[in-house]
C-alpha cells in the first residue's frame, strides 16, 4: 500500500480508502466486517462513512452503516490501526436528499453539527473523529449531477465563517482531529480557504468529490486548489457506480447489482455514460487488464489524489478492486485513456 499526507494535518492515509455506503442496504454487519478485515490486511487504514449512510438513503435505515462499523471497532479493537472519516448532511432543499434529520432542520450550523458528531459518535463506538466532513454545501449549488448553476433568490444559508467556528469548537473538544469538504465547488473550496485564514480558523484536510474515468470534472477547477493549497482529493464512485467494470456491456442489466436495483442513478445509464464505459472497457481488455483496476488506476496516478474510495458489494470485488494499487499505466494506455475522454469527456456528470 502506498500512503499519503492528509492535506496539511499529521495524518498519512493510505492511497486506497474503503468506502461503506453499500453496508445495511446491500450488505450485512458480517459481510461489512469481512471487508473491514481483507481491507486492513492490504494496508488500507482510510475508512470512509457517512451519518446517512447506507445509500440509498432511507430513515428506516439511516446509521446503520456507522453502527456496523462501531460494533467492528469495539469488539476488534483495531481503532488505533484506522483514520476514521464520517459525514454530516446538509439542508434539504431537493426531493433526493433526506429531510428527517434533526426535526427537518438540518444545516451546518453549531447546534446540528454538535449534535451530528454526537450521534455519530455514539453509532461508531468511539470517542473521536480523524475526519469530520461536510456531505454537501450549506448552500444551493450544482452538486449529484446537475449541471447549470441557478442561485435562489433570498436563500437562507449558515455563513461559511459560522461553520468553521463550530468546527474549531469541535476540535477544541477534542470530538474531531481535522474536517474536510464534500460535494464542493471552486468558489465554496475558495471560500473556506478564505474565511479560515481570515479568521484564524482550521482549514479542510480534503474535499470528497466524484471522479472517475466518467466524470473528470474535478480537474478543470478545483485539482488546481488540491494542488497548491494542499486539499487532496478523497474521489468517490471510482467506478461510476459499476459502469466502468463492463458488467453493464451491451446494456445489460445484472440482477442485484447497483444500477439494476435503484433508479435514483439513471444518469449513469445514460446513453453517453455507456458507450464511453464500452471504450474503456475494450481498452483494458485489448491490454489483458481487468476493466476495474484499470480505471482504479487511472485515478491513483492523479496527482491531486491524496485517497481513492473504493467499495464493493462482495470480498472478489472488493480483492480485485485492491489490487489495483500495483498496476501502473503505462504511457501507451494513458494517451489512450486522453484520447477516450476527448473524444467522449465526462458523459457523468
Amino acid at each position: 500500500m502506498k500512503y499519503q499526507q492528509l492535506g496539511t494535518t499529521d495524518l498519512k492515509v493510505s492511497l486506497l480508502g474503503l468506502g461503506t455506503m453499500t453496508w445495511g442496504e446491500q450488505n450485512n454487519e458480517q459481510q461489512a466486517h469481512a471487508q473491514l478485515e481483507m481491507a486492513l490486511d492490504y494496508g488500507v487504514n482510510l475508512i470512509d462513512t457517512a451519518e446517512m449512510y447506507p445509500i440509498p438513503p432511507s430513515q428506516d435505515t439511516q446509521g446503520a452503516t456507522e453502527r456496523m462499523i462501531g460494533n467492528w471497532l469495539s469488539t476488534s479493537g483495531k481503532r488505533d490501526r484506522v483514520v476514521l472519516a464520517t459525514k454530516a448532511v446538509g439542508p434539504s432543499r431537493n426531493p433526493v436528499r433526506p429531510s428527517y434529520f434533526r426535526g427537518g432542520q438540518a444545516k451546518l450550523d453549531r447546534a446540528n453539527l454538535f449534535q451530528a458528531v454526537d450521534d455519530s459518535l455514539r453509532r461508531l463506538k468511539t470517542d473521536y473523529i480523524d475526519l469530520y466532513q461536510l456531505h454537501w454545501p450549506d448552500r444551493s449549488t450544482n452538486v449529484f449531477g446537475q449541471l447549470g448553476f441557478q442561485a435562489m433568490v433570498d436563500e437562507q444559508t449558515v455563513p461559511i465563517e459560522e461553520t468553521l467556528q463550530a468546527l474549531q469548537a469541535l476540535q477544541q473538544s477534542g470530538k474531531i482531529r481535522h474536517f474536510g469538504v464534500s460535494n464542493e465547488t471552486p468558489w465554496g473550496m475558495h471560500q473556506f480557504l478564505l474565511q479560515a485564514e481570515r479568521h484564524g480558523l482550521p482549514r479542510p484536510a480534503s474535499i470528497q468529490n466524484p471522479y472517475h474515468l466518467l466524470n473528470r470534472t474535478f480537474e478543470v477547477g478545483l485539482s488546481e486548489f488540491s494542488l497548491r493549497e494542499g486539499v487532496g482529493l478523497l474521489a468517490y464512485s471510482p467506478l461510476a457506480f459499476g459502469l466502468l467494470t463492463g458488467k453493464y456491456d451491451q446494456e445489460a442489466l445484472p440482477a442485484n447489482a447497483r444500477l439494476t436495483l435503484y433508479s435514483r442513478f439513471k444518469r449513469y445509464l445514460d446513453p453517453q455514460a455507456r458507450a464511453a464505459a464500452t471504450r474503456y472497457v475494450a481498452l483494458a481488455r485489448e491490454h489483458d487488464l481487468s476493466p476495474a483496476q484499470l480505471a482504479l488506476a487511472f485515478v491513483n496516478s492523479r496527482p491531486f489524489v491524496t485517497s481513492n474510495l473504493i467499495g464493493a458489494t462482495n470480498l472478489t470485488q472488493l480483492q480485485e478492486n485492491l489490487e489495483s494499487i500495483h498496476l501502473t499505466l503505462s504511457d501507451q494506455l494513458l494517451q489512450a485513456i486522453e484520447a477516450i475522454h476527448l473524444s467522449r469527456p465526462n458523459p457523468c456528470i
